[in-house]
């Protein structure tokens, strides 16, 4: 089974305070600590233990600066057999949309039997698995918990569901799948297996590379913009804890004992 897995390079939550920049345009991302997205990691994950059971290998792709080759070689690191970095200054600014454009170009010049991306990235869409197997005319499922191989033509998934459900569905490959987190537990990266990829060459295509022409994406294709960042006012009655976690926590706990919540 050929698996691709689409990752993203994002800010670390639990390794940042996360601010908004003065003008609202962006957070403040000087000095921001950065890893793979969550949500990807897990289908990483997935991705190498499907192939050590039925077979194949398994390829990650990023859409990013020359800074995304760190989370390429991460997850390399943890078992995927290649990366792909697909990198152009056209592709900056580029919506959902736009980032599927540029992931649809690198899918069609592979041979996948399954492609997986996250459930979401840092900007909670959501959005780019749907619109990667509309635009590849292929089957799709969102918030996939658990993935079986039937044969080479079938899985059977689960989806969690509201309420805490879950259901099960049989889908044909190829086929795309958004993974949840929680359907694993992703392996720890060791130093041996960084040291490992250190010196692999990663691939790097732009447009020319994938055909993709210029304007098809990047901020001037972009049909949705992002006009604002800003905190919430607070409400009447509500308070901000600030401090590390473990402060915050400890407020919380004193608050909640004050207030009769806990004992």
């Amino acid at each position: 089974m050929e698996i691709l897995v689409c990752v993203k390079r994002v800010p670390d939550t639990a390794e940042n305070e996360i601010e908004v920049a003065a003008d609202g345009s962006d957070i403040e991302r000087d000095d921001l600590v950065y890893s793979v997205n969550e949500w990807d990691n897990y289908a990483v994950e997935e991705a190498i233990q499907l192939v050590d059971k039925a077979g194949g290998s398994v390829t990650v792709v990023s859409v990013g600066d020359e800074e995304a080759e760190e989370v390429v070689r991460r997850e390399m690191a943890m078992g995927a057999n290649n990366g792909l970095l697909l990198s152009d200054d056209a592709f900056e600014g580029s919506d959902g949309k736009g980032t599927a454009t540029i992931l649809k170009a690198a899918v069609e010049k592979g041979n996948y039997d399954l492609i997986l991306t996250g459930a979401l990235a840092d900007d909670g869409a959501g959005q780019v698995g749907g619109m990667l197997a509309a635009m590849l005319d292929l089957p799709f499922a969102s918030v996939v918990n658990r993935i079986e191989v039937m044969d080479d033509k079938k899985l059977k998934i689960g989806r969690e569901i509201e309420g805490g459900n879950q259901e099960m569905h049989e889908i044909d490959l190829p086929c795309v799948l958004s993974i949840q987190t929680g359907i694993n537990e992703p392996r720890y990266v060791g130093i041996r297996g960084i040291r490992k990829v250190a010196s692999v060459e990663i691939p790097v295509w732009g447009t020319s590379e994938l055909g993709v022409a210029a304007d098809s994406v990047g901020a001037a294709a972009a049909r949705v913009k992002r006009l604002d960042y800003f905190v919430p006012d607070l409400g009447e009655g509500a308070e901000i804890l600030e401090g590390s976690l473990e402060e915050v926590a400890d407020k919380l706990i004193e608050m909640l004992k004050a207030k009769g919540g806990i004992k």
